[in-house]
């Protein structure tokens, strides 16, 4: 009876210890998945972050290269309207002096009409040329 007893004690005894260790290995897995379900949901907010912030910097260079665009077109315009202004001065300069020009080719001749009609076509001629 004895044996039995202990044969009956070693069989409970193993299958406590076999419980206890499903029990472990159950805990384990467990944690196993805790453990990988927050790599995963890391990972995402690790990507999450990258895309965001990649979106940011690609923001700030288009924006930086629109500045740019801006500030070059603006800086075109500015030269284009000072030449357009320059060359205005030059064109007035040269009416003056085209106009000065036929002034005293008219009073150094005695003209008829149509002298003075044939040298006023001469000067726009003139003037045209130079423009």
């Amino acid at each position: 009876m004895k044996t039995m007893n202990d044969r009956q004690q070693y069989i409970e005894s193993q299958i406590s210890t076999a419980e206890q260790n499903r029990q472990e290995a159950e805990k384990l897995a467990q944690e196993h998945r805790d453990a990988m379900q927050s790599a995963k949901k890391e990972a995402a907010e690790l990507l999450d972050n990258a895309r965001r912030t990649g979106e940011r910097q690609a923001a700030d260079i288009i924006a930086a290269a629109e500045a740019e665009a801006r500030r070059i077109k603006d800086q075109a315009v500015a030269d284009i309207n000072r030449e357009k202004e320059q060359a205005i001065a030059e064109l007035r300069e040269q009416v003056g002096a085209l106009s000065v020009q036929l002034a005293g080719k008219i009073i150094a001749q005695e003209i008829d009409s149509s002298k003075h009609k044939a040298l006023l076509e001469e000067a726009v001629k003139e003037m045209g040329e130079r423009v």
